[in-house]
């Protein structure tokens, strides 16, 4: 009897493919409330679950939060939740149809009041394209643009920690490693190079699949490789 496939052990809630929470510092949301408000940087720390550092920050009434923390962000700055024309600089939050054309925004709310769900990863940004009567067209880091709601908000600037991928790696394991923290796996085996035992697309003579790779949706856990319920193949 063969090893369980990849597909199966992910499905695994224990297994080796569940990121542990306790990684994350906390939940990075906006605060519900509109009102116009002032925080101060306390802190600059480090989360293991995520590519971008954390601002720790405390607000007038002594309530302190997490924020992703902007490029350039450091110790003591004010942070302010406003929608005023002098709220629009590196690091505060503000409605997307407050910002000029051309600024870099993050951490952006796909419906208002969500908390924000767009471009939160390490020296990622989006760019404010055009304003309509209640949208705005932003460019994601992909190149593709959106069209989102004006009253959703957004924190002026790039989210810091870019760079993170000009050092190299150098050695197969560092990269297994950082590939394991987040619940992923390096390096990842062709089927076709595996024994039968271990795989459907396993075995033969020489390296190829042996049967048609498109598989029905209801197959079995231990077949469900390849293309799954295909409703084409080939080229267009």
């Amino acid at each position: 009897m063969g090893k369980r496939l990849i597909q199966q052990r992910r499905g695994r809630f224990n297994g080796r493919y569940t990121v542990p929470s306790h990684r994350f510092r906390g939940k990075i949301k906006y605060q519900h409330s509109n009102q116009q408000s002032k925080a101060v940087v306390e802190d600059i720390i480090h989360d293991p679950g995520r590519t971008a550092p954390l601002a720790k920050i405390r607000f007038e009434n002594k309530k302190t939060t997490l924020v992703i923390a902007a490029e350039g962000t450091k110790t003591g700055d004010t942070i302010l939740f406003s929608n005023d024309k002098e709220a629009v600089k590196p690091g505060n939050v503000i409605s997307i149809g407050h910002i000029n054309e051309g600024f870099p925004i993050y951490n952006i709310e796909m419906q208002p009041g969500d908390g924000g769900k767009l471009v939160r990863a390490g020296g990622s940004y989006a760019t404010v394209v055009s304003h309509g009567t209640d949208t705005t067209v932003i460019q994601l880091p992909s190149g593709q643009f959106k069209t989102i709601s004006s009253n959703c908000r957004a924190t002026i600037g790039a989210v810091a920690g870019g760079g993170r991928k000009d050092k190299f790696f150098m050695k197969a394991g560092k990269k297994h490693i950082a590939h394991r923290v987040r619940g992923k796996q390096h390096p990842v085996v062709r089927g076709v190079a595996m024994s039968a035992v271990d795989h459907p697309h396993g075995g033969g003579g020489h390296q190829h699949v042996g049967k048609p790779y498109t598989v029905k949706r209801g197959a079995s856990p231990g077949r469900k490789v390849g293309s799954i319920a295909a409703k084409r193949t080939g080229r267009k």
